[in-house]
């Protein structure tokens, strides 16, 4: 890409950042979003971790739970070691007209954990109960647009979060099927 390319590419997330964020200024999408970024910190996973012997019974829903715990604790090395490599600040810290909506659970933005272990986990709970795809596709989309919508993250860290969630998700699936 061209330096011309770029400062393009730069300006239009930069319209979208603003365009999410105005959302956050009405009370109950606020709410909404900053409900499913609350729950996508850990908790939903962990209740559909929970769950997966109910649906699967006992030996295949702790082989499933398991799965998803690995997979979940390799996102959370991966996207660590990303932020503190790449180190890029949130969009409310580097953006005039970026309100942030709910405080991050850490410095920098790039890439989006909630996102990366929202596509993992919903990926791989697919996987095991295609079923629950009418919950928990919807769910990540929400839990994704959540972060951009709250001013934590650019659109382009949700993608790349999302594209490494999918990656996981699906080297894990083909490691251990």
């Amino acid at each position: 890409m061209t330096p011309a390319l770029f400062l393009r590419a730069d300006q239009a997330e930069r319209r979208l950042c603003l365009l999410a964020n105005a959302a956050s200024r009405r009370r109950i999408l606020c709410g909404v979003f900053r409900g499913a970024s609350r729950l996508g910190d850990g908790v939903f996973w962990y209740a559909l971790m929970a769950s997966m012997p109910l649906w699967l019974g006992v030996t295949e829903g702790l082989r499933a739970a398991l799965h998803m715990l690995a997979v979940g604790a390799v996102g959370l090395a991966l996207y660590k070691v990303l932020k503190r490599t790449l180190v890029r600040e949130r969009p409310f810290v580097g953006l005039v007209g970026i309100e942030c909506a709910m405080p991050p659970l850490d410095r920098y933005s790039f890439p989006s954990g909630h996102t990366l272990h929202a596509v993992a986990f919903s990926t791989l709970g697919v996987a095991f109960v295609p079923a629950l795809a009418v919950v928990l596709v919807p769910f990540a989309m929400l839990v994704a647009a959540s972060r951009v919508v709250l001013g934590l993250h650019y659109p382009s860290d949700v993608l790349v979060g999302a594209a490494l969630g999918a990656g996981l998700a699906a080297g894990s699936l083909a490691l251990l099927p």
